[in-house]
């Protein structure tokens, strides 16, 4: 009979296991370093530069470049926001009930991840980041509890005197800015974009310059979840360098920011140029982002446009 040159399990070992014990035996294995990149229109992006700018570790080491977005990235994301909206807006309250929800189980599930993302780069405690992290997820269910509430309590039926039905609707005013404060960089940004986008706006968000990184890790999740691309589009980058184009951006009709207050001067007057909705808060002033008065239904209302009908009754 021929011989049979198949090597048995017991015979030796094949390329591939050798290589596997040559790697171990060559000492610890070198971790493959993570390439942050940011989320806009539902793809993940570098920088149209190319630029970054280093962000270090809680042990003062190098932990990752982070993309340094230009005027260029924000007018892209201007368009991706445009594309997304509409569509977003006719969602029913409902739907992006259910959407935001959905998100607050993905940042349940990933918390701790979410956690290692605010201590790490951050300087925060574990502790302290895992108590944000739990406070971002009950925001996200105040306002998905709210996303098919808010207008039984903001719109109304007036009472006119004459033969008409005279009632108030809502609707949103389309795209909004957010300037990210710097502190508790993941409950802030989701106690800023959570009021803006549930009532149908999207948003162009800016990630706080000195902790981005929570930022980077939610877009992860967000590209997962079930919130289409675009509605939320997350930069990251130095203020300075996009307060004036977030001000004056004729497509952007409501802007939400954090600044230093010599800032807020720039806002204003490019705001008004624009003629857009602003409402600007001193960085300066520590704001507790934990506290109950950092959620309300009235943080809903600043983006919303309020529409009034008259009715002839009989007609």
């Amino acid at each position: 009979m021929p011989s049979d040159n198949r090597k048995s399990g017991n015979g030796s070992h094949s390329p591939g296991r050798s290589a596997q014990h040559a790697a171990r035996s060559a000492g610890p294995r070198v971790p493959v370093a993570k390439t942050p990149k940011v989320y806009v229109g539902g793809e993940f992006i570098r920088s149209e530069s190319g630029r970054t700018y280093p962000i270090k570790g809680d042990d003062g080491a190098f932990f990752a470049n982070i993309p340094l977005c230009t005027r260029k990235d924000l007018r892209n994301a201007v368009e991706a926001a445009a594309k997304a909206g509409s569509s977003w807006a006719k969602r029913t309250p409902y739907n992006r009930a259910q959407i935001v929800y959905r998100l607050a189980e993905m940042l349940e599930s990933r918390s701790d991840e979410m956690a290692a993302a605010i201590a790490s780069p951050g300087g925060s405690s574990l502790d302290d980041a895992r108590d944000e992290v739990s406070a971002a997820v009950d925001r996200l269910i105040y306002y998905a509890g709210w996303a098919d509430k808010f207008e039984q309590v903001l719109g109304n039926t007036n009472p006119v005197s004459g033969p008409f039905f005279n009632f108030t609707v809502v609707e949103p005013v389309g795209i909004v800015g957010v300037i990210v404060d710097d502190s508790s960089p993941l409950l802030a940004l989701i106690s800023q974009v959570l009021p803006v986008i549930v009532s149908g706006n999207a948003v162009v968000v800016l990630a706080s310059e000195r902790h981005p990184y929570p930022a980077i890790v939610l877009g992860e999740m967000l590209a997962t979840s079930d919130l289409p691309g675009g509605v939320v589009n997350i930069l990251t980058g130095q203020r300075k360098e996009l307060v004036s184009t977030f001000a004056t951006h004729t497509h952007i009709r409501g802007l939400d920011a954090v600044v230093p207050a010599a800032d807020k001067k720039e806002l204003a007057l490019g705001a008004a140029d624009s003629v857009k909705r602003l409402r600007a808060r001193s960085s300066e002033k520590d704001i507790d982002w934990f506290d109950e008065s950092a959620q309300s239904v009235y943080e809903i209302r600043n983006f919303i446009e309020f529409k009034t009908t008259w009715h002839p009754i009989g007609a």
